[in-house]
């Protein structure tokens, strides 16, 4: 995978976004909101119910300093301060009602989402890997989805609760007095205009913050994964070089960020604090007296002053929601994408499988032609070899037979019908795969070999495969037989104990096609000539396609073609090749097609 940390700019995924509104992403963003509607309903009740304790709050400011309470008017005494525990008691149970409500949505988002992410990466085309770095990959899952929740949660809590507020508190202010509270109203254009401005601001350097997450992700789980060939070659200044450019950007965006947060909230409380010094100055310098009481002009004061709380907030909350929506610009991206193309109706099933490639043309990317006019058969029961030197596209064809990728030109035929016809579920399950880069997963050794399609399976079955593959003496002397855990990409194992834990894996699917990419490069000579007997077993009454290992299976093979620059240059028998002294009888002379 191609890795674009330390790249300044967006992600190639960001740049090829169609424009979107930041009001439209947060509307389909809050679409995963609405299922929770009871929830959120409930949780809005109690917003309502905080932002009418908080104006209450300041309205009994009134009573408390108007003169019945001043006078000692026992039944004012009495029933203020109670009203003031009870405003709290309410705010406080509103409180703890909606951040609970509010935090289960956003989890229960964040699980919906994350699954629709890795289920959309589980149907993503191969191309689509190859050209995105698995970090980049693997912070959208995270971080990018996190954010979304943020938005789908906390800030709609804030949102909504604040703005509430904000509103209660202002129809206080106007109730008391509407010509004070024009002045304050006045400055509304002002914050706005702030807000809007942070926010364009704010949105730019997420998407820059989350693609630096992405090349943060990566560096790690290269370096990780690559910890001996690091150690070996003494790469440890290098690797330390590439994470420092990454992190610092990460941190520079980051600050950046911060430094927006930290101008932009305080403006916002200056201008209010403006506004406030102003209606103070003319209250203390009499404009308006005999207009207002004392209480109410307190009352007018503790409205205003407690608009600073969530005027904050608002102002703060705008940054992570301008980090949501950058945040949902790129994981709708992925959900977004075309999936793998399986417009395939006719489903495959059969024990006996025919191959033909017909005039087959194939590139990477619009690259360089890797298969050029590739024409060749191959009959049921049929075993043929592909041979030639690195690069010649013996690996390609492979690849293409399951639609790990699609063709240029051409067609690729299974018993005669075009393999695009098929459903890409059947044609996969008639296909066995061993290539020569091992997958393991962390898991049992059982589980990697019954895995997919073929979990379940019962132990006699498993350990018969075992037992072909050459893999049940090793596997036995684990510490927990079958059931130890190997590892990540089986870390436990030698590289010959974890090709032979894929073929029998391969040997477990019992599909009727089988296709070996060198798969027995990793095995010394006498675990190959094991591994050997046990594939000649699984090739019997199946078709079989060879990419050139060890001269064995090829010397052994019905035929062989030689590939060159994608070209097929030679076909015929190992005996007929070398008489012919051409491509071929280099190969086997100079033990090319051994290395492949």
């Amino acid at each position: 995978m191609s890795l674009k940390a330390g790249t300044s700019g967006l992600s190639d995924t960001e740049k090829n976004l169609n424009p979107q509104n930041g009001l439209a992403i947060y509307r389909r963003l809050l679409t995963y909101v609405a299922p929770h509607r009871g929830r959120l309903v409930l949780a809005i009740f109690a917003m309502i119910v905080y932002a009418v304790s908080s104006t209450g709050f300041a309205a009994l400011m009134k009573p408390m300093l108007d003169g019945s309470f001043v006078e000692r008017d026992q039944s004012t005494i009495v029933w203020v301060p109670v009203m003031i525990l009870v405003v709290f008691l309410l705010r406080g149970i509103a409180t703890f009602i909606s951040t609970y409500l509010m935090s289960s949505i956003g989890w229960q988002v964040v699980k919906e989402i994350r699954q629709q992410v890795f289920d959309k990466y589980l149907a993503m085309p191969t191309e689509q890997f190859d050209a995105t770095s698995s970090g980049e990959m693997i912070s959208r899952v995270t971080f990018n989805v996190r954010n979304i929740a943020v938005v789908a949660a906390d800030c709609l809590t804030v949102l909504v609760r604040d703005t509430l507020t904000i509103v209660g508190l202002l129809c206080l202010m106007v109730y008391h007095s509407w010509k004070l509270s024009l002045g304050f109203l006045l400055l509304g254009p002002l914050v706005a205009i702030i807000i809007h401005f942070a926010g364009k601001r704010f949105r730019r350097l997420n998407r820059g913050i989350q693609e630096s997450m992405g090349g943060v992700a990566s560096v790690i789980e290269e370096a990780v994964e690559g910890q001996r060939l690091v150690k070996i070659f003494g790469a440890h200044e290098y690797e330390r070089g590439r994470f420092e450019e990454v992190n610092e950007r990460n941190r520079s965006l980051t600050l950046k960020e911060i430094v927006t947060v930290a101008a932009s909230s305080p403006l916002v409380q200056f201008l209010v604090a403006v506004a406030l010094a102003i209606i103070v100055y003319l209250g203390s310098s009499g404009f308006i007296v005999g207009q207002v009481s004392v209480g109410v002009f307190m009352s007018f004061i503790t409205a205003m002053m407690m608009l600073f709380a969530p005027l904050k907030s608002l102002t703060n909350i705008n940054a992570k929601i301008q980090a949501g929506i950058a945040a949902g610009e790129s994981v709708f991206a992925v959900l977004d994408a075309d999936s793998e193309s399986d417009d395939g109706t006719v489903e495959l099933d059969s024990t006996e499988i025919q191959v033909g490639f017909d005039n087959v043309y194939f590139s990477y990317s619009n690259d360089k032609p890797v298969l050029n006019d590739i024409s060749f058969n191959v009959a049921s029961g049929e075993v043929v070899a592909l041979v030639g030197g690195s690069g010649s596209g013996k690996s390609t064809i492979a690849n293409l037979l399951p639609r790990l990728y699609n063709i240029d030109r051409g067609v690729i035929r299974i018993n005669d019908i075009d393999i695009r016809e098929y459903t890409l579920e059947s044609l996969r399950r008639h296909i066995s795969y061993v290539g020569q880069e091992v997958v393991l997963f962390n898991d049992t050794a059982v589980a990697n070999i019954a895995y997919g399609q073929m979990k379940g399976a019962d132990m006699a079955t498993v350990k018969r495969a075992c037992l072909l593959a050459h893999a049940d003496s090793f596997i036995e002397k684990l510490s927990d037989g079958y059931q130890t855990v190997l590892g990540e990409n089986g870390v436990l194992l030698s590289g010959g104990q974890r090709q032979r834990i894929a073929i029998a894996r391969a040997i477990l699917k019992n599909a009727p096609l089988l296709v070996l990419d060198e798969a027995t490069s990793a095995l010394d000579t006498e675990s190959e000539r094991k591994v050997q007997q046990g594939l000649t077993e699984l090739m019997k009454d199946r078709t079989t396609i060879v990419i050139a290992h060890r001269l064995s299976t090829v010397e052994n093979a019905d035929r062989i073609i030689a590939i060159d620059n994608g070209n097929i240059v030679e076909t015929g028998t190992h005996a007929e090749l070398l008489q012919r002294n051409g491509y071929y009888s280099y190969l086997h002379g100079s033990g090319v097609s051994i290395a492949g």
